[in-house]
């Protein structure tokens, strides 16, 4: 049995996983992470604890960490919201259960668990992205995770799509996460919103901008509202420009799109498909195989999923 651990800023949550990437059993505490990296490092050792009860030793133990890692040395190297930069929490699990333990990036297990066992199963060249706070993105490449020289590869919200554009939290300006991601399409309904005073996007926050949410977005756009269908209209095309140049470059066989966002997805694919197609390079081609662009299908499970599938991949 393989154990993926999806470590969050809220909560650990992890699984047995089967090698087709099944989840036999599953478990979740909070992280505690105002406590300090022992009381992590000590939840991680519950919720394996927790899934080995029956005594099974595990095959290996995947953790999927919301920062930069050294699968090598096992050593987290900096994550924001976790007190663990610096830290060996391999180490820690490898002593306890004598396996290998792997370490990588939180959207890089994501996007191979989706290639395993999700929306790209069975495709061996996927780009992985997940629409929620921020951009994240993971790439697997003939079936395997392409991380780089250094382990962080994959931080395609960090690209910049609007040369001198909005500021980003990575401090580079116009960078594509600060127009695609949830909180981007946000934005941009707070600057139409200022346009149309009459928008139903107002009455849908309280009058309070800062309260709207990409739900209440895609809510107006439904409904009709003028404000709501350019936000997303925009959105659309910036979505695009990024999925566009990422498919020039890497000519995947599958572009998998998960997040929050992606719950919206009757509202945008058709029309995110036509304006990637018309802008690829190859949109000329009509024999050569084309990208596919396709959603998501597991969720939270994603990441212990392929936290689990770390050693195999």
């Amino acid at each position: 049995m393989y154990i993926g651990i999806d470590l969050g800023g809220t909560n650990i949550a992890a699984a047995v996983v089967d090698k087709y990437g099944v989840i036999i059993k599953r478990t979740k505490i909070p992280t505690a992470a105002d406590r300090g990296a022992r009381t992590v490092i000590e939840g991680l050792l519950t919720v394996c604890e927790t899934l080995t009860e029956n005594g099974a030793a595990p095959q290996s133990i995947g953790v999927g960490v919301p920062g930069s890692v050294n699968d090598e040395t096992g050593e987290v190297v900096f994550t924001p919201n976790l007190p663990l930069s610096g830290v060996n929490i391999a180490g820690v699990l490898r002593e306890k259960y004598r396996c290998p333990v792997h370490l990588g990036n939180d959207a890089n297990c994501a996007a191979l668990g989706e290639a395993i066992a999700g929306g790209a199963k069975g495709a061996q060249d996927v780009v992985f992205i997940t629409l929620g706070t921020g951009v994240g993105g993971g790439i697997v490449s003939g079936g395997r995770l392409y991380t780089g020289v250094n382990g962080a590869a994959g931080e395609l919200g960090h690209m910049v799509t609007v040369t001198g554009g909005r500021t980003c939290g990575c401090g580079r300006k116009g960078c594509w996460e600060r127009y695609a991601s949830a909180s981007g399409i946000i934005r941009t309904a707070n600057e139409f919103m200022e346009k149309y005073t009459d928008s139903l996007l107002w009455k849908l926050c309280g009058g309070e901008p800062k309260q709207i949410n990409g739900h209440a977005v895609f809510e107006a756009y439904r409904a009709g509202d003028r404000a709501a269908q350019l936000t997303v209209e925009q959105y659309i095309e910036h979505l695009a420009t990024g999925i566009t140049n990422i498919i020039n470059i890497l000519e995947p066989e599958l572009f998998c799109i998960g997040g929050g966002i992606s719950n919206e997805w009757d509202c945008f694919a058709e029309s995110l498909q036509m304006a990637v197609d018309a802008e690829k390079y190859t949109r000329s081609s009509t024999q050569s195989p084309q990208t596919r662009i396709v959603k998501a299908v597991l969720g939270n499970d994603a990441g212990i999923i392929g936290a689990a599938m770390l050693d195999n991949s």
